[in-house]
């Protein structure tokens, strides 16, 4: 292809003795006349490229047909009244409704659709008060991790008028009374210098009907400025907590005090050993999952009175199943568990004992779940590969679970199927991978394969119902997904084994991923495509520069390419606990510098069709990494193959995407895979 020129610069850097050249570090600049120009032409040869592809229009039309069905999510119930949010198929985004009971009409509390014209107006934290009469919501424009928060009267519909801003990663805590909430923010911008921008979290308490100016600082910690707190009240109102973090760590500390006290703040875990996530509370004894001396999760009861770690007691054991996240529910602990990468839900009185296991509809995910602590009902949304997102409600006195709304999906899962697998990585270890395909799959070698993964910051990858896998497999195509090391699948340990130094771990269970398949006769390397996103884009492109000859296309979105000054950008700094510190670390360097995609991509190599994949506002990953990643391959590039930025406008990182954009963005992949595996 005729790639656009891209100016190279002599710029380099010395990192601990070794020179390192960063050519087009004038790509980093987002505001400088050459760098949109370089944009520009680079998604204008991107859009010739895609849009002149046969089936795009096909493809656009039959993932409208496939997407356009009714989304709900999970009830949840506050003060009497039940809240859920509503997709009626193609909406730009969800709608926010009202019930008195789940039998009664439904009244719309708020439209984000009525906030953008084109959909770039989004929803981000809904937090009702106790007894659901007020809502404060945030806002993102075009994707951004900021948000606005308003907050409006259920009843009337209306807004005060204050605007809360400077918000990101927020958390909001109302006061039972309904006076107001505590929340946390960031310094407002130009206030502190750019690169402490995600520093120096505080917490504030407003009171409703009051402007921002006169809101009362409760908590900082200016001489640890990393740390970001995160208030929350617990159910009998008693209790302000605060969760300490610091970026992506796993390892957190908790804070309270009751919540009508000006005291300090009692640090009840402060030496940020473990995860410590508060679940619950009787009166002084606080209940809490936890990984410390666990590292698949247990719960334990603190007293307050008695917080010494000799007074602890456990309640729930460490198990051979990961604990992936737990409720109290009808005064029980409702647990779900990871097994083998997929959920189960346990049932647990107060005192640690088994009740009972629910029994799920398939192999698949617990995506969300409701309840409350003196409720008869929990609210369960299932899902998974051939199962679409589904809300069920699970009555403690009948003992009865049962779809709340069924599905109304066109998609016929009956020809297909998913199958879990087996596969040793390069070191032997034992990792789990998905496969979904059409029933009676030939094994001759020649199917092709969408491989997805991401492998990092404690996330797994567990099964869950999309429209892209979909038009894939009703290609004909297999649809991979691989649980990689870096993920919590196994627990803390299967975690650490994934990150810092251990990062190429994660590497090699991809690589090793597509081995297995070609080995097994599946596929082969020229059918194989590669997809990932954020930390998952860091993913594909490192197997792209170690294995081009591995794959036939790759599909890299929103990535995290440059290891030597991710941290540099944004809350890139939140992620130094997972990837490392080049600038300030000399043996984080090494490893760094060894995988970074950026580093590594060698001239004259023939890469496989690329499409990257990013965003004008991303505010997370900023796009330099992708535009500086697009330059060097295709600069490096010696084969035909296209290598593609696509740039979307308006848009973020993911959260809040419109409808509209989802379906582009997604016919787009589809086409240019399509196009690339000859799948007509």
């Amino acid at each position: 292809m005729n790639f656009p020129i891209t100016r190279r610069d002599e710029t380099i850097e010395d990192y601990h003795g070794t020179r390192v050249a960063d050519p087009y570090r004038w790509l980093e600049d987002e505001k400088s006349a050459q760098t949109q120009s370089w944009v520009e032409q680079q998604h204008a040869l991107a859009r010739a490229y895609l849009d002149k592809l046969p089936d795009l229009e096909q493809i656009r039309a039959r993932y409208i047909e496939l997407f356009n069905y009714p989304k709900f999510s999970a009830p949840r119930k506050r003060g009497g009244r039940y809240y859920f949010s509503r997709n009626t198929g193609l909406q730009n985004q969800s709608v926010l409704y009202m019930q008195s009971s789940l039998e009664s009409d439904e009244r719309v509390v708020l439209d984000p659709n009525s906030l953008s014209a084109d959909g770039t107006v989004s929803l981000t934290n809904q937090v009702f008060s106790h007894d659901g009469s007020l809502l404060a919501y945030g806002t993102s424009s075009s994707g951004s991790d900021w948000q606005e928060i308003h907050i409006r009267q259920v009843d009337s519909g209306v807004d005060f008028n204050e605007v809360i801003h400077w918000c990101k990663f927020s958390g909001i805590a109302w006061r039972h009374d309904n006076s107001g909430f505590f929340y946390n923010r960031l310094p407002e911008p130009g206030t502190v210098a750019e690169e402490d921008q995600s520093k120096f979290s505080k917490v504030y308490w407003h009171a409703i009907n009051t402007p921002q100016s006169e809101d009362q600082l409760i908590f900082e910690r200016p001489e640890a400025k990393e740390l970001s707190f995160t208030p929350s009240i617990t159910d009998d109102g008693k209790y302000l907590f605060l969760t300490v973090w610091n970026g992506t760590e796993p390892r957190n500390r908790l804070y309270y005090r009751e919540v009508g006290s000006s005291a300090p703040f009692v640090r009840l875990l402060d030496e940020a050993d473990a995860s410590y996530d508060l679940i619950g509370n009787d009166g002084p004894i606080f209940y809490i999952q936890t990984n410390l001396n666990a590292p698949k999760g247990r719960i334990i009861a603190i007293d307050s009175a008695n917080p010494d770690r000799e007074n602890w007691r456990e309640l729930i054991a460490e198990q051979d199943d990961v604990m992936a996240f737990a409720q109290i529910v009808n005064q029980q602990f409702v647990i779900a568990y990871m097994h083998d990468a997929h959920h189960e839900i346990k049932l647990y009185s107060k005192d640690g004992s088994l009740q009972q296991q629910l029994a799920l509809p398939t192999l698949g995910s617990i995506i969300d779940l409701s309840g409350e602590p003196d409720g008869d009902e929990l609210f369960i949304t299932f899902t998974s590969f051939l199962f679409p997102s589904t809300v069920f409600r699970y009555d403690f006195v009948c003992n009865t679970l049962y779809p709340l709304r069924q599905s109304q999906a066109s998609f016929d899962p009956a020809g297909y199927e998913t199958t879990q697998v087996f596969y040793p990585s390069k070191d032997g270890t034992r990792v789990p991978m998905f496969l979904t395909h059409k029933k009676g799959l030939v094994l001759d070698g020649n199917n092709p394969v969408l491989m997805y993964g991401y492998g990092g910051f404690d996330i797994s990858l567990t099964p869950t119902f999309g429209v892209t896998p979909l038009v894939w497999i009703e290609r004909g195509g297999i649809y991979a997904v691989a649980n990689l090391r870096g993920g919590s699948e196994y627990g803390e340990q299967w975690h650490e084994a994934g990150m810092l130094e251990k990062k190429q771990n994660v590497f090699d269970d991809f690589i090793s991923a597509a081995a297995w398949l070609v080995a097994n006769n599946y596929t082969r390397p020229s059918r194989i495509a590669i997809m990932g996103g954020s930390n998952g884009g860091l993913l594909v492109a490192a197997c792209l520069v170690q294995r081009p000859d591995l794959y036939g296309a790759v599909i890299c979105r929103v990535p995290v390419i440059d290891m030597l000054r991710y941290h540099r950008f944004t809350v890139g700094r939140y992620w130094i606990g997972e990837y490392g510190d080049a600038e300030n670390n000399p043996e984080q360097f090494a490893f760094l510098y060894a995988y970074s995609p950026l580093h590594n991509v060698r001239p004259g190599t023939a890469y496989p069709p690329t499409l990257i994949m990013t965003a004008d506002t991303d505010d997370r990953v900023v796009p330099a990494h992708a535009r500086k990643f697009a330059a060097t391959l295709q600069a490096a590039q010696a084969g035909e193959s296209p290598i593609l930025l696509r740039v979307e406008m308006k848009a973020g990182h993911g959260m809040g995407k419109p409808t509209a954009k989802i379906i582009e963005e997604e016919a787009d992949i589809l086409a240019f895979l399509f196009h690339t595996f000859h799948m007509f």
